[in-house]
């Protein structure tokens, strides 16, 4: 079992900046490949980035290409998103999420892939 706690979440002008948190407790945060999701209001859960157990792939939603940035320190067991270039349609809750392995590579997008999710912080980016 692992748990996660986002934080950095907050209120923030059309082209701020935020960097998000996600603190990890339980087993060894190492061993799980983790990912970054957001769903706003009306909306259906949607894919932002993903890392790799060693932080050697990177994985992004053209959407935030570019703006975004996903990494890990395993020393602290927490995955950060830096988010950069912030737009009104960024606004969202989101969710970081970890998982012993993807099924496959490519599976990373995925939620259903994801075995753990935290409760989510709320970004809110005004124009």
């Amino acid at each position: 079992q692992v748990q996660l706690v986002e934080s950095g979440g907050g209120l923030v002008q059309a082209g701020g900046s935020l960097r998000l948190s996600c603190a990890t407790s339980g087993r060894t945060f190492s061993r799980y490949a983790m990912g970054w999701f957001r769903q706003a209001p009306g909306k259906e859960r949607e894919f932002v980035a993903a890392i790799s157990r060693s932080a050697g792939r990177t994985y992004y939603a053209d959407s935030v290409k570019g703006r975004f940035t996903i990494s890990r320190d395993n020393g602290k067991n927490t995955v950060y998103l830096q988010m950069n270039s912030l737009k009104p349609e960024d606004t969202a809750v989101y969710y970081c999420a970890a998982v012993d392995a993807w099924a496959s590579s490519s599976y990373y997008y995925r939620g259903t892939e994801y075995d753990y999710w935290g409760q989510g912080t709320q970004v809110t980016v005004s124009s």
